[in-house]
């Protein structure tokens, strides 16, 4: 639990704006993802979203915090989930200009080959590995 930033003006538009609708807005774009959460609560108002519920992994706790942030609009996620099975956390990593996922692997991990590690980590947030933006916040799970 914590709260995480990340770049306000960088992600997927969803017309985040603070009104009523914009929690609901967003909680669908996590349930879009099909991310397993019981409970998912999410409140939104100036920037901060924050998320709560129970998952069932670490590594689901981050896909729905990454997933919270990474939307036009949100500055900072309050993370209130509650895991399961507790695991140390991922590092995370914003994307630069330049940034490639076989770059990041290879500054990472000291392998470029790696990059279908932090691929997989971030499924189903990413669609394509040749598809990442700057601002964009990425998990790199240990190998």
């Amino acid at each position: 639990m914590g709260l995480f930033e990340f770049i306000k003006d960088t992600g997927r538009a969803v017309g985040l704006v603070d009104d009523e609708g914009a929690a609901d807005r967003l909680k669908s774009e996590i349930r879009s993802l099909e991310i397993p959460v019981e409970d998912l609560e999410v409140n939104f108002a100036g920037g901060l979203a924050r998320v709560s519920g129970k998952v069932d992994t670490q590594e689901n706790r981050e896909k729905i915090i990454l997933t919270a942030g990474n939307i036009a609009g949100v500055e900072k996620v309050d993370d209130n989930l509650t895991v399961e099975r507790e695991a140390p956390q991922a590092m995370f990593h914003t994307v630069e200009r330049g940034d490639t996922l076989s770059g990041i692997a290879k500054k990472v991990y000291g392998d470029a080959m790696k990059y279908m590690v932090i691929f997989k980590a971030n499924q189903p947030m990413l669609k394509d590995p040749d598809r990442i933006y700057p601002g964009q916040v990425l998990r790199i799970p240990e190998l």
